[in-house]
Protein backbone atom coordinates (compact mmCIF):
# COMPACT_ATOMS: atom_id res chain seq x y z
CA UNK A 1 0.00 0.00 0.00
CA UNK A 2 1.53 3.35 -1.20
CA UNK A 3 2.11 6.13 1.34
CA UNK A 4 -0.29 9.16 1.44
CA UNK A 5 1.33 12.28 -0.17
CA UNK A 6 1.99 15.92 1.94
CA UNK A 7 3.15 18.24 -0.20
CA UNK A 8 5.01 21.25 1.52
CA UNK A 9 6.90 24.51 0.74
CA UNK A 10 8.52 26.44 3.04
CA UNK A 11 7.71 30.30 1.64
CA UNK A 12 3.62 30.96 3.01
CA UNK A 13 1.65 32.37 0.66
CA UNK A 14 -1.20 33.44 -0.45
CA UNK A 15 -0.35 31.79 -4.28
CA UNK A 16 1.51 28.80 -2.72
CA UNK A 17 -1.76 27.44 -1.34
CA UNK A 18 -3.02 27.34 -4.04
CA UNK A 19 0.35 25.81 -5.99
CA UNK A 20 0.20 23.18 -3.17
CA UNK A 21 -3.52 22.46 -3.61
CA UNK A 22 -3.18 22.34 -7.30
CA UNK A 23 -0.67 19.13 -7.20
CA UNK A 24 -3.40 17.80 -4.86
CA UNK A 25 -4.73 16.57 -8.35
CA UNK A 26 -8.50 16.66 -6.67
CA UNK A 27 -11.32 18.60 -8.39
CA UNK A 28 -14.02 19.35 -5.41
CA UNK A 29 -17.08 19.19 -7.32
CA UNK A 30 -20.73 20.95 -6.39
CA UNK A 31 -21.32 23.22 -3.50
CA UNK A 32 -17.72 23.67 -1.34
CA UNK A 33 -17.39 24.69 1.96
CA UNK A 34 -13.98 25.71 3.23
CA UNK A 35 -13.89 25.36 6.87
CA UNK A 36 -11.64 28.05 8.38
CA UNK A 37 -11.09 29.30 12.04
CA UNK A 38 -12.93 32.80 12.31
CA UNK A 39 -10.73 33.91 14.95
CA UNK A 40 -12.21 35.00 18.57
CA UNK A 41 -12.10 38.52 19.48
CA UNK A 42 -8.41 39.98 20.90
CA UNK A 43 -6.61 36.88 18.94
CA UNK A 44 -3.70 38.15 17.46
CA UNK A 45 -2.10 35.25 15.60
CA UNK A 46 -5.57 33.22 13.64
CA UNK A 47 -5.01 33.66 9.67
CA UNK A 48 -6.89 36.73 8.15
CA UNK A 49 -9.38 36.55 5.58
CA UNK A 50 -7.92 37.84 3.00
CA UNK A 51 -4.78 35.09 3.69
CA UNK A 52 -7.36 32.25 2.00
CA UNK A 53 -9.02 34.62 -0.78
CA UNK A 54 -6.56 32.57 -3.52
CA UNK A 55 -7.95 29.15 -2.62
CA UNK A 56 -11.29 30.10 -1.89
CA UNK A 57 -12.11 31.52 -5.05
CA UNK A 58 -9.97 29.24 -7.38
CA UNK A 59 -12.71 26.48 -5.57
CA UNK A 60 -15.69 28.88 -5.88
CA UNK A 61 -16.08 28.36 -2.15
CA UNK A 62 -17.98 29.31 0.95
CA UNK A 63 -16.59 29.75 4.49
CA UNK A 64 -18.05 27.90 6.95
CA UNK A 65 -18.19 27.75 10.67
CA UNK A 66 -19.89 27.16 13.60
CA UNK A 67 -20.75 28.44 17.02
CA UNK A 68 -18.31 27.92 20.11
CA UNK A 69 -19.40 26.15 23.48
CA UNK A 70 -17.69 28.51 25.79
CA UNK A 71 -17.94 32.15 26.76
CA UNK A 72 -16.52 34.50 24.14
CA UNK A 73 -17.94 36.22 20.84
CA UNK A 74 -18.50 33.10 19.02
CA UNK A 75 -21.01 31.70 21.61
CA UNK A 76 -24.05 32.34 19.98
CA UNK A 77 -24.95 32.79 16.73
CA UNK A 78 -25.89 36.43 17.10
CA UNK A 79 -21.97 37.51 18.27
CA UNK A 80 -20.10 35.36 15.85
CA UNK A 81 -21.96 37.05 12.83
CA UNK A 82 -20.82 40.35 14.11
CA UNK A 83 -17.56 38.89 14.68
CA UNK A 84 -17.26 37.18 10.88
CA UNK A 85 -18.51 40.61 10.15
CA UNK A 86 -16.47 42.75 11.82
CA UNK A 87 -13.11 40.12 11.22
CA UNK A 88 -13.99 40.74 7.09
CA UNK A 89 -14.98 37.35 6.08
CA UNK A 90 -18.27 38.96 4.66
CA UNK A 91 -16.53 41.51 2.58
CA UNK A 92 -14.33 38.83 0.91
CA UNK A 93 -16.64 35.31 0.26
CA UNK A 94 -19.75 34.19 1.33
CA UNK A 95 -19.83 33.06 4.69
CA UNK A 96 -22.38 29.99 6.09
CA UNK A 97 -22.62 30.16 9.74
CA UNK A 98 -23.69 26.51 9.93
CA UNK A 99 -25.75 26.19 13.46
CA UNK A 100 -26.96 29.62 13.26
CA UNK A 101 -30.39 27.77 13.68
CA UNK A 102 -31.04 24.48 14.89
CA UNK A 103 -31.91 21.53 15.13
CA UNK A 104 -28.02 19.89 14.57
CA UNK A 105 -27.33 17.28 11.41
CA UNK A 106 -26.50 13.74 13.15
CA UNK A 107 -23.60 11.75 11.30
CA UNK A 108 -23.52 8.16 12.52
CA UNK A 109 -20.02 6.59 13.57
CA UNK A 110 -20.78 3.26 14.03
CA UNK A 111 -17.39 1.85 14.53
CA UNK A 112 -16.63 4.90 16.99
CA UNK A 113 -14.08 4.26 20.11
CA UNK A 114 -15.52 6.52 21.98
CA UNK A 115 -18.57 8.21 20.82
CA UNK A 116 -21.39 7.12 18.17
CA UNK A 117 -22.34 10.18 16.83
CA UNK A 118 -21.52 13.70 15.57
CA UNK A 119 -23.14 16.33 16.08
CA UNK A 120 -22.54 19.10 13.68
CA UNK A 121 -23.77 22.34 11.54
CA UNK A 122 -27.02 21.29 9.81
CA UNK A 123 -25.97 23.18 7.07
CA UNK A 124 -23.03 21.01 6.31
CA UNK A 125 -25.39 18.96 4.77
CA UNK A 126 -25.68 21.56 1.73
CA UNK A 127 -22.31 20.74 0.67
CA UNK A 128 -20.95 18.38 -1.84
CA UNK A 129 -17.09 18.98 -1.32
CA UNK A 130 -15.08 20.46 1.47
CA UNK A 131 -11.51 22.06 1.71
CA UNK A 132 -10.31 22.23 5.35
CA UNK A 133 -8.37 25.40 5.96
CA UNK A 134 -6.34 24.96 8.79
CA UNK A 135 -3.92 26.89 11.02
CA UNK A 136 -1.74 24.46 12.54
CA UNK A 137 -0.85 25.64 15.97
CA UNK A 138 -0.99 24.53 19.85
CA UNK A 139 -4.08 23.96 21.97
CA UNK A 140 -4.70 24.77 25.41
CA UNK A 141 -7.06 21.92 26.04
CA UNK A 142 -6.51 19.42 22.51
CA UNK A 143 -2.30 19.94 22.69
CA UNK A 144 -2.63 20.98 19.21
CA UNK A 145 -5.04 22.03 16.04
CA UNK A 146 -4.96 20.99 12.83
CA UNK A 147 -7.05 19.26 10.23
CA UNK A 148 -8.27 16.85 12.71
CA UNK A 149 -9.40 19.55 14.87
CA UNK A 150 -11.07 21.31 12.65
CA UNK A 151 -12.98 18.15 11.04
CA UNK A 152 -14.17 17.51 14.80
CA UNK A 153 -14.44 20.54 16.83
CA UNK A 154 -14.56 23.04 13.86
CA UNK A 155 -17.70 21.58 11.97
CA UNK A 156 -19.52 20.45 15.00
CA UNK A 157 -22.50 22.61 16.17
CA UNK A 158 -22.08 24.25 19.65
CA UNK A 159 -23.85 21.56 21.47
CA UNK A 160 -22.02 18.80 19.16
CA UNK A 161 -18.48 20.43 20.91
CA UNK A 162 -19.91 20.01 24.09
CA UNK A 163 -21.24 16.74 23.41
CA UNK A 164 -17.06 15.56 22.13
CA UNK A 165 -15.70 17.49 25.08
CA UNK A 166 -17.55 15.06 27.56
CA UNK A 167 -17.23 11.84 25.41
CA UNK A 168 -20.91 11.22 24.98
CA UNK A 169 -22.14 12.34 27.78
CA UNK A 170 -23.75 15.78 29.25
CA UNK A 171 -22.96 18.32 27.03
CA UNK A 172 -23.59 20.79 29.26
CA UNK A 173 -21.50 20.08 31.68
CA UNK A 174 -18.17 21.19 32.68
CA UNK A 175 -15.53 20.83 29.41
CA UNK A 176 -12.29 21.56 32.13
CA UNK A 177 -13.62 18.29 34.07
CA UNK A 178 -13.93 16.40 31.07
CA UNK A 179 -12.12 12.82 30.80
CA UNK A 180 -8.77 13.86 28.89
CA UNK A 181 -7.81 10.88 27.14
CA UNK A 182 -11.71 10.32 26.17
CA UNK A 183 -12.00 13.74 24.86
CA UNK A 184 -9.08 13.21 22.57
CA UNK A 185 -10.56 9.85 21.27
CA UNK A 186 -14.03 11.66 20.48
CA UNK A 187 -12.06 14.15 18.52
CA UNK A 188 -10.70 11.55 16.43
CA UNK A 189 -13.93 9.26 16.22
CA UNK A 190 -15.85 12.60 14.83
CA UNK A 191 -13.63 13.77 12.60
CA UNK A 192 -13.61 10.33 11.00
CA UNK A 193 -17.62 10.85 10.46
CA UNK A 194 -17.05 14.26 8.57
CA UNK A 195 -14.35 13.16 6.39
CA UNK A 196 -15.89 9.83 5.87
CA UNK A 197 -19.47 11.84 5.04
CA UNK A 198 -17.97 13.47 1.94
CA UNK A 199 -16.54 10.29 0.52
CA UNK A 200 -13.21 11.41 -1.03
CA UNK A 201 -14.33 15.36 -1.83
CA UNK A 202 -12.32 16.79 1.08
CA UNK A 203 -8.71 17.90 0.81
CA UNK A 204 -6.46 19.33 3.47
CA UNK A 205 -4.19 22.62 3.45
CA UNK A 206 -2.46 23.20 6.73
CA UNK A 207 -0.61 26.36 7.64
CA UNK A 208 2.38 26.82 9.70
CA UNK A 209 2.53 30.27 10.69
CA UNK A 210 2.46 32.24 13.98
CA UNK A 211 3.59 28.73 15.69
CA UNK A 212 1.89 29.78 19.68
CA UNK A 213 0.89 27.00 22.12
CA UNK A 214 -2.40 28.51 21.94
CA UNK A 215 -5.34 28.30 19.67
CA UNK A 216 -7.47 30.92 17.67
CA UNK A 217 -10.20 30.49 20.26
CA UNK A 218 -8.32 32.34 22.91
CA UNK A 219 -8.66 35.71 22.81
CA UNK A 220 -5.94 36.36 25.01
CA UNK A 221 -3.48 33.94 23.54
CA UNK A 222 0.39 33.54 24.15
CA UNK A 223 2.85 35.31 21.15
CA UNK A 224 4.36 32.58 18.63
CA UNK A 225 7.19 30.84 20.36
CA UNK A 226 8.27 29.03 17.12
CA UNK A 227 9.66 30.73 13.92
CA UNK A 228 7.16 30.03 10.85
CA UNK A 229 7.57 26.53 8.73
CA UNK A 230 5.39 26.23 5.86
CA UNK A 231 2.28 25.02 4.08
CA UNK A 232 1.08 21.22 3.55
CA UNK A 233 -1.28 20.03 1.52
CA UNK A 234 -2.68 16.68 1.50
CA UNK A 235 -6.05 14.49 0.74
CA UNK A 236 -5.26 12.30 3.93
CA UNK A 237 -6.07 14.58 7.48
CA UNK A 238 -3.79 12.06 9.47
CA UNK A 239 -1.06 11.84 7.53
CA UNK A 240 -0.85 15.99 7.31
CA UNK A 241 -1.19 16.12 10.97
CA UNK A 242 1.57 14.16 11.33
CA UNK A 243 3.43 15.53 9.30
CA UNK A 244 3.27 18.74 10.57
CA UNK A 245 3.79 17.69 13.96
CA UNK A 246 6.93 15.95 13.04
CA UNK A 247 8.52 19.30 11.36
CA UNK A 248 7.96 20.58 15.18
CA UNK A 249 9.62 17.73 16.29
CA UNK A 250 12.24 17.59 14.20
CA UNK A 251 12.77 21.60 14.64
CA UNK A 252 15.96 23.05 15.86
CA UNK A 253 13.58 26.50 16.92
CA UNK A 254 14.69 27.30 20.50
CA UNK A 255 10.69 27.27 20.65
CA UNK A 256 10.21 23.95 19.68
CA UNK A 257 10.21 22.24 23.31
CA UNK A 258 7.59 24.91 24.71
CA UNK A 259 5.29 23.69 22.03
CA UNK A 260 5.99 20.40 22.20
CA UNK A 261 5.59 20.18 26.30
CA UNK A 262 2.03 21.59 25.16
CA UNK A 263 1.46 18.48 22.77
CA UNK A 264 2.30 15.78 24.93
CA UNK A 265 0.84 17.50 28.77
CA UNK A 266 -2.52 17.72 26.80
CA UNK A 267 -2.15 14.02 25.16
CA UNK A 268 -2.53 15.36 21.98
CA UNK A 269 -0.53 12.55 19.83
CA UNK A 270 -3.61 10.00 21.06
CA UNK A 271 -5.73 11.32 18.29
CA UNK A 272 -2.83 10.54 15.66
CA UNK A 273 -3.28 7.08 16.85
CA UNK A 274 -6.78 7.04 17.23
CA UNK A 275 -7.50 8.29 13.72
CA UNK A 276 -5.45 5.61 12.45
CA UNK A 277 -6.90 2.47 14.33
CA UNK A 278 -10.33 4.19 12.94
CA UNK A 279 -8.72 3.81 9.36
CA UNK A 280 -9.54 7.00 7.38
CA UNK A 281 -5.97 8.13 6.88
CA UNK A 282 -2.41 6.86 8.09
CA UNK A 283 0.69 8.54 9.98
CA UNK A 284 2.97 6.43 7.35
CA UNK A 285 3.52 9.32 4.15
CA UNK A 286 5.63 10.60 1.70
CA UNK A 287 6.59 14.45 2.63
CA UNK A 288 7.10 16.23 -1.04
CA UNK A 289 8.75 19.14 -0.75
CA UNK A 290 8.05 21.54 -3.33
CA UNK A 291 10.00 24.62 -4.19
Amino acid sequence: MSKSRVYFIKDITPENVVKLFDLLNITLKGKVACKVHSGEEGNQNYLHPEFFKPIIDKVNGTVVECNTAYEGERNTSEKHLKLLKNHGWNDLYKVDLMDETGPDAVLDIPNGIQIKKDYVGKNLLNYDSLLVLSHFKGHPMGGFGGALKQLSIGCASSYGKGYIHNSGGDAYADMMKADQDAFIRSMADAASAVHKHFNGHSAYINVMKNLSVDCDCCSVAEDPCMEDIGILASLDPVAIDQACIDLVYHSKDKGRDHLVERIESRHGLLILDTAEKLDFGSREYELIEVK
